[in-house]
């Protein structure tokens, strides 16, 4: 069971991974026939949704795209913020659809900034107190230390619908605006569907991982 617990929690994130990267590397090369670029996309989805004072900066990496709640900033990897492809507007879109869903006060959005500080120290120290409990054979510490291996778990399923949402936003927001064609329609879609199962990927084997964490120590109590 532990073997393929493991087994899980390894494949499922890299299945999810392979499919952003394929897509990806397959949309990026697909130019958009209005031959904007993502910067572009950006400001056009910003300002016709009033946040003409959410600023567009470029950053370096690779998918390193996100957007900034705490400075009102969309920050797009420089191949999405120069670049005029399918790819570009999909990622560009999406990162404004957070930007819209904190303008608007989106609940999951403001309860993930809300519990964010406390599930960072949480889950970072959570394997040292395991670690701490075992050495000790205080099975109470290792208990803590599971339980804050579970604060994680609960930071992605919160941050889950963030997501979807923010890529249906996306895809409203560009077809609305005709910042795309019909016949590019499924190539957008197909690249917000991919981001999405990263993220469907990250709470299915944060899942597995509590669960093997669990079943290992669950019946150690006296």
């Amino acid at each position: 069971m532990d073997f393929i617990l493991l087994l899980l929690i390894l494949i499922i994130p890299a299945i999810a991974q392979i499919s952003v990267t394929t897509n990806y590397n397959k949309y990026k090369n697909v130019e958009n026939e209005n031959g904007l670029s993502g910067f572009e996309v950006a400001r056009k989805i910003l300002d016709e949704n009033n946040l003409k004072d959410v600023h567009i900066v470029e950053v370096h990496g690779n998918l390193t795209d996100h957007y900034d709640s705490s400075r009102k900033v969309v920050r797009l990897s420089t191949e999405i913020f120069h670049g005029t492809t399918i790819a570009a507007t999909a990622i560009a879109a999406h990162e404004c659809g957070h930007a819209i869903q904190d303008k608007e006060g989106f609940f999951f959005m403001r309860f993930r900034s809300l519990i964010f500080p406390i599930v960072k120290i949480a889950t970072s120290v959570s394997y040292a107190i395991i670690f701490i409990g075992l050495l000790l054979q205080a099975l109470d510490l290792v208990y803590v230390g599971i339980a804050f291996v579970g604060l994680g778990l609960i930071f992605q399923l919160v941050t889950l619908p963030v997501e979807v949402n923010a890529s249906k936003r996306a895809k409203l927001e560009v077809q609305k605006l005709e910042l795309i064609k019909e016949n590019e329609d499924v190539g957008i879609q197909k690249m917000l569907n991919a981001a999405a199962m990263t993220y469907v990927a990250g709470v299915l084997a944060s899942a597995l991982q509590l669960l093997k964490l669990i079943l290992m120590f669950g019946n150690r109590r006296d």
